[in-house]
């Protein structure tokens, strides 16, 4: 069996801290979609917006998802925040293990990512970014959430402490396998 824990949410709401504790608390795996493809393209995710586009990084996240939750290893992933607009990803994602929605209001992500340096999204004005991003984004995190975490106040340990609650064990026959078997009702269901 399987076990795998899947973080989405916005830029800013802590997915790559949490998940590296959330990883070395349980033991597992640690995979992060924005680190996994600068390691395939051999350039930073704002090298690869200025150089080819956002398109381009698009195609290259998704590439770096599949990667992820094709590993058969037990495994915290955290997903890139926009991820999700792709409907092929946001199936891969409730198919590939349980989805925390670490969610964050806009004015809390703003003042996390500040200037937005690195961030190639994001311009003058993060927090109208963030509210614009987050209008789009919000019901997609939504419909592939099996639990939603509101981080705004609190700390990452806290954070982690709470996905760790919820955890999947890798010997709980419930818990799918890379096929799918002896998968517990679907989201949809």
């Amino acid at each position: 069996m399987t076990s795998r824990i899947l973080l989405v949410g916005m830029m800013g709401a802590g997915k790559t801290t949490t998940g590296q504790l959330v990883a070395h608390r349980l033991g597992w795996g640690y995979r992060d979609s924005d680190a996994d493809v600068e390691a395939a393209t051999g350039l930073t995710v704002p090298e690869l917006f200025s150089r080819d586009g956002e398109s381009a990084f698009r195609k290259a996240e998704a590439v770096a998802l599949a990667g992820a939750c094709s590993d058969a290893a037990p495994s915290v992933v955290s997903v890139a925040g926009g991820a999700v607009l792709n409907p092929d990803n946001r199936r891969l994602i409730c198919d590939s293990g349980t989805v925390v929605w670490l969610r964050a209001r806009p004015e809390t992500l703003a003042a996390r990512v500040g200037d937005g340096a690195g961030r190639p999204l994001l311009d003058d004005d993060p927090e109208a970014v963030m509210v614009r991003l987050n209008e789009v984004r919000a019901p997609l995190y939504a419909e592939v959430a099996d639990l939603v975490i509101d981080v705004d106040d609190l700390s990452p340990e806290a954070v982690a402490a709470r996905i760790i609650e919820v955890a999947p064990d890798p010997a709980d026959k419930n818990v799918p396998d890379s096929a799918g078997n002896n998968a517990a009702p679907s989201k949809a269901e």
